[in-house]
């Protein structure tokens, strides 16, 4: 079992970063996959998209294989976003565009959004609204949105809020325990060859 987890913030040391690097340490030490690994869209490591990914463009065959090596080889996905002016960071939603139904097809993936105050739910509604159509990447019921961030996950715990902090490690353990479920039920699903149809290759 491997999941991806898509760190969605521009920023450098960012809060979501944080929440991603607690994720991928809690699929492990809870044995809930045997690899994990972060992406992170700090420093905007992906360039806007243009249609030389549609062309081949070596430049761009060449900068997104470890990308797409890292989502075909998962079996589920976390996607952590920040709240930004009420969105999703533009990075996030520029990384929807490059990806495409290869990687990420018929994959569950859980949101988890962060808020440094009492947000976080508008990422949730814009991610399952318009980054799922042609990728076809398939969003679990659940979902975690992480509010106060700055006051929980924190490696010191005198850094953190005790009750919030319990409650979200256990929030986000239980998730990631529903999330492993449907990589396990959706794998036989894509192996059938009933998700791969050449005449109806984009969403409607």
């Amino acid at each position: 079992m491997k999941i991806a987890i898509i760190s969605g913030s521009h920023r450098p040391n960012s809060q979501s970063r944080k929440v991603a690097e607690h994720i991928r340490r809690t699929l492990l030490e809870e044995k809930l996959a045997d690899q994990a690994e972060v992406f992170s869209l700090e420093g905007n490591p992906l360039p806007l998209w243009d249609e030389g990914i549609w062309n081949a463009d070596p430049q761009w065959e060449e900068r997104l294989a470890p990308l797409r090596e890292l989502l075909q080889s998962s079996d589920g996905l976390v996607i952590v976003s920040p709240e930004w002016h009420g969105q999703v960071p533009a990075g996030l939603k520029n990384f929807f565009l490059i990806v495409s139904k290869n990687e990420v097809g018929h994959k569950p993936a859980l949101i988890v959004t962060v808020s440094s105050a009492d947000g976080g739910a508008y990422p949730v509604a814009e991610l399952r609204m318009s980054s799922y159509k042609n990728n076809r990447i398939l969003y679990i019921p659940e979902q975690v949105i992480v509010r106060h961030v700055e006051s929980v996950l924190n490696d010191n715990p005198a850094h953190n809020d005790p009750d919030a902090d319990r409650y979200f490690r256990e929030r986000i353990l239980w998730s990631l325990q529903v999330l492993r479920a449907y990589a396990e039920a959706l794998g036989p699903v894509r192996e059938s060859g009933i998700t791969v149809n050449e005449q109806f290759g984009f969403g409607m």
